[in-house]
Protein backbone atom coordinates (compact mmCIF):
# COMPACT_ATOMS: atom_id res chain seq x y z
CA UNK A 1 0.00 0.00 0.00
CA UNK A 2 1.17 3.66 -0.75
CA UNK A 3 1.44 6.68 1.76
CA UNK A 4 -2.05 8.08 -0.25
CA UNK A 5 -3.63 4.63 0.61
CA UNK A 6 -2.77 5.05 4.08
CA UNK A 7 -3.68 8.95 4.41
CA UNK A 8 -7.62 8.18 3.08
CA UNK A 9 -7.73 5.36 5.20
CA UNK A 10 -6.91 7.53 8.48
CA UNK A 11 -9.15 10.43 6.90
CA UNK A 12 -11.87 8.68 6.75
CA UNK A 13 -11.85 6.18 9.89
CA UNK A 14 -11.72 9.33 12.31
CA UNK A 15 -14.65 11.23 11.37
CA UNK A 16 -15.87 11.94 15.21
CA UNK A 17 -12.13 13.10 15.87
CA UNK A 18 -12.82 15.92 12.76
CA UNK A 19 -16.28 17.13 14.45
CA UNK A 20 -14.57 17.94 18.02
CA UNK A 21 -11.71 19.39 15.79
CA UNK A 22 -14.48 21.82 14.30
CA UNK A 23 -16.33 22.03 17.34
CA UNK A 24 -13.62 23.12 19.27
CA UNK A 25 -12.07 25.57 16.79
CA UNK A 26 -15.55 27.09 17.13
CA UNK A 27 -15.82 27.66 20.64
CA UNK A 28 -12.22 29.02 20.71
CA UNK A 29 -13.71 31.57 18.31
CA UNK A 30 -16.36 32.13 20.06
CA UNK A 31 -14.68 32.55 23.18
CA UNK A 32 -12.42 35.00 21.57
CA UNK A 33 -15.27 37.23 20.24
CA UNK A 34 -17.02 37.53 23.90
CA UNK A 35 -13.87 38.46 25.51
CA UNK A 36 -13.30 41.25 22.51
CA UNK A 37 -16.97 42.54 23.39
CA UNK A 38 -16.58 42.72 26.77
CA UNK A 39 -13.36 43.98 26.47
CA UNK A 40 -14.50 47.04 24.32
CA UNK A 41 -17.61 47.80 26.77
CA UNK A 42 -14.81 48.26 29.64
CA UNK A 43 -12.98 50.74 27.50
CA UNK A 44 -15.87 52.44 27.00
CA UNK A 45 -16.58 52.40 30.32
CA UNK A 46 -13.22 54.15 30.99
CA UNK A 47 -13.58 57.27 28.49
CA UNK A 48 -15.13 60.63 28.92
CA UNK A 49 -18.84 60.74 28.58
CA UNK A 50 -20.24 62.68 25.80
CA UNK A 51 -20.76 66.12 25.83
CA UNK A 52 -24.44 66.99 26.61
CA UNK A 53 -26.84 68.86 24.15
CA UNK A 54 -25.94 71.88 26.10
CA UNK A 55 -22.18 71.65 26.08
CA UNK A 56 -22.47 71.01 21.76
CA UNK A 57 -20.68 74.27 19.97
CA UNK A 58 -22.85 76.84 18.87
CA UNK A 59 -22.75 79.32 16.42
CA UNK A 60 -21.68 82.64 17.44
CA UNK A 61 -23.61 86.06 17.99
CA UNK A 62 -23.00 87.14 14.27
CA UNK A 63 -23.81 84.53 12.62
CA UNK A 64 -22.21 81.72 10.50
CA UNK A 65 -18.63 82.04 9.37
CA UNK A 66 -18.65 82.53 5.63
CA UNK A 67 -15.52 81.10 3.32
CA UNK A 68 -13.67 84.26 1.59
CA UNK A 69 -13.14 84.25 -1.99
CA UNK A 70 -10.09 86.00 -3.39
CA UNK A 71 -7.32 85.44 -6.32
CA UNK A 72 -3.99 84.89 -4.85
CA UNK A 73 -0.47 85.03 -6.82
CA UNK A 74 3.04 83.55 -6.25
CA UNK A 75 5.14 85.51 -3.62
CA UNK A 76 8.40 84.97 -5.71
CA UNK A 77 11.22 83.30 -3.51
CA UNK A 78 14.34 86.03 -2.67
CA UNK A 79 16.94 85.56 -5.49
CA UNK A 80 20.37 85.23 -4.15
CA UNK A 81 23.52 87.44 -4.84
CA UNK A 82 26.47 85.38 -4.95
CA UNK A 83 25.99 83.39 -1.68
CA UNK A 84 25.12 79.54 -1.88
CA UNK A 85 21.32 79.37 -0.43
CA UNK A 86 18.44 81.17 1.59
CA UNK A 87 18.66 80.69 5.37
CA UNK A 88 14.85 80.15 6.80
CA UNK A 89 14.30 83.35 8.28
CA UNK A 90 14.94 84.78 4.77
CA UNK A 91 12.04 82.89 3.07
CA UNK A 92 8.62 84.39 3.44
CA UNK A 93 6.11 82.14 5.80
CA UNK A 94 3.34 81.63 3.29
CA UNK A 95 3.70 80.69 -0.66
CA UNK A 96 1.24 83.17 -2.05
CA UNK A 97 -0.56 86.58 -1.61
CA UNK A 98 -3.51 88.31 -2.57
CA UNK A 99 -3.01 89.25 -5.96
CA UNK A 100 -3.79 93.05 -7.67
CA UNK A 101 -6.92 91.68 -9.63
CA UNK A 102 -9.34 90.18 -8.17
CA UNK A 103 -11.50 89.70 -10.56
CA UNK A 104 -12.41 86.07 -11.12
CA UNK A 105 -10.87 84.62 -14.25
CA UNK A 106 -14.06 83.07 -16.40
CA UNK A 107 -14.50 80.33 -19.42
CA UNK A 108 -14.57 82.22 -22.81
CA UNK A 109 -16.40 80.85 -25.43
CA UNK A 110 -14.43 78.91 -27.70
CA UNK A 111 -11.50 77.60 -25.78
CA UNK A 112 -11.35 74.42 -25.08
CA UNK A 113 -11.98 73.51 -21.26
CA UNK A 114 -9.01 71.81 -20.19
CA UNK A 115 -5.89 70.72 -21.10
CA UNK A 116 -6.60 67.36 -23.84
CA UNK A 117 -9.56 67.66 -23.77
CA UNK A 118 -9.96 67.67 -27.81
CA UNK A 119 -11.31 71.13 -28.20
CA UNK A 120 -10.11 73.96 -30.51
CA UNK A 121 -8.41 75.58 -28.15
CA UNK A 122 -8.52 79.71 -28.85
CA UNK A 123 -8.63 81.17 -32.33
Amino acid sequence: MSTATYVLLAAGSNGWLKVTAALVGGLIIVGALIWAVQFGMRVRDRESPRPRPDEQPHLPDTGAVHEIREMREPDEMPVTTGRERLTPHEIHHTGSRTGEDQKRKRWLPGSSGSFGSGGLGRR
